[in-house]
């Protein structure tokens, strides 16, 4: 009869994590939910207890099951969650603030102070992104610009010290497109971006929704990584199966941030807008509006003023009524990306365990507080408590509406 080998046992024991913890008799109740695991087990090789980082990347800290008979029932395991909270903090000018120490950082979650498990500044832990853009009929005469200021950002994310972030790249029109799956490497994914084409349709809530449930929810446990979705639209959504709701629930289920950069044309009161600052508000990232400011009519730096443009022009967009306009270049476009990044690399990691460890399915509200004086911090909301059975999504308000 053959040796049965528990499940990872093998793959643990090549990388040399996690030896001890395959000989251990560990209790089966998963208790895990849309964050951050630390596992508890019982024995001799117990994990040993770290408060000032949280594991590498790549680094699992969740232990294989035992070996059991095949019942048809689902495994589970004891974890112990651990919230990760990426925090942007901006002076009285809007200028990051990167001098602080944990000791000026207080955390609440629905009210009650949590005691801070670790805390990290700068460029860890990696990124893991996607860059969702606006592939619809109303972004063709913009594409091209779109296409120029992500690939410069895709550089500026994925070179240097930043070599350990990675990027997916998804289109949208009247359906979600992988065009990327998760890479680190620039050249490949820029290649990708030159050969977007714009299609018919506008369905923003379900690109959101899929990126979030389908890429994000697969990178692994939260404290390995953060979690954002780079978005490039004028916030409108015509014909998506989900709706904003649905959406935002799927990115809190998938500790996700949210960063969008409205590309409406100047002189156009966009409705879009408002959903934009709303996704970001929700998510603890930004939404950017480069195309607020006026462009100026004159032809020698690219821009054409509105009154340039008249009903029978080859310069007309989709009409006066949508504010698209073929020859307002979206130069602002990179501005906007690089300060997106360079907020990114300048944030701080606060890890907490919750005090109530209930895992309902309930939300739970976050709130960081600065003791600095002067200054204003960007972090997500809150979370799911959801309890989840091995290979399986935690539950949300969005699952559970489909």
């Amino acid at each position: 009869m053959k040796r049965q080998v528990r499940p990872g046992c093998g793959e643990w024991g090549r990388h040399g994590r996690g030896r001890g913890l395959c000989r251990l008799a560990l209790a089966a109740i998963v208790l895990t939910a849309t964050g951050s695991f630390v596992t508890l087990a019982v024995g001799q090789d117990a994990a040993k207890d770290s408060r000032s980082s949280p594991p590498a990347a790549g680094q699992t800290t969740r232990a294989s099951p035992p070996a059991t008979a095949d019942t048809g029932k689902d495994n589970i395991r004891v974890t112990v969650r651990v919230v990760n909270v990426p925090v942007t903090v901006l002076d009285r000018h809007g200028l990051p603030v990167i001098d602080l120490s944990q000791d000026d950082f207080r955390v609440y979650e629905d009210g009650k102070p949590q005691s801070i498990r670790y805390f990290i500044r700068g460029t860890r832990p990696p990124l893991r992104i996607g860059l969702i853009l606006d592939s619809s009929n109303s972004a063709r005469r913009k594409l091209s610009f779109e296409q120029d200021a992500a690939s410069e950002f895709v550089f500026n994310m994925l070179q240097g010290r930043s070599s350990q972030n990675q990027i997916f790249l998804q289109t949208f029109d009247a359906t979600s497109s992988l065009i990327q799956d998760f890479t680190n490497d620039p050249e490949e994914l820029n290649e990708k971006v030159r050969t977007l084409k714009a299609g018919g349709g506008k369905a923003l809530y379900d690109a959101i929704y899929y990126a979030c449930k389908e890429k994000m929810m697969k990178t692994g446990p939260p404290e390995e990584s953060r979690r954002v979705v780079v978005i490039l639209s004028d916030g409108i959504d015509v014909q998506s199966q989900h709706s904003l709701e649905e959406a935002l629930s799927m990115a809190h289920t998938a500790e996700t941030a949210i960063y969008a950069i409205g590309n409406a044309a100047f002189g156009y009161a966009n409705p879009g807008d408002k959903i934009l600052r709303a996704m970001a508000d929700a998510t603890g990232g930004a939404a950017f509006f480069p195309q607020e400011s006026a462009p100026g009519a004159d032809l020698a730096t690219g821009y054409l003023s509105h009154g340039q443009i008249g009903e029978t022009s080859q310069n007309k967009g989709l009409g006066a009524e949508t504010g698209i306009y073929s020859a307002q270049k979206l130069e602002k476009l990179a501005d906007s990306l690089e300060a997106i990044g360079r907020e990114l690399s300048e944030q701080y990691n606060i890890g907490y365990t919750p005090s109530n460890r209930t895992l309902d399915g309930t939300y739970r509200n976050i709130k960081v507080v600065a003791l600095r004086k002067n200054v204003t911090l960007r972090s997500k909301p809150g979370y799911f408590a959801s309890a989840i059975v091995e290979g399986k999504a935690p539950a949300s308000k969005a699952s559970e509406n489909q």
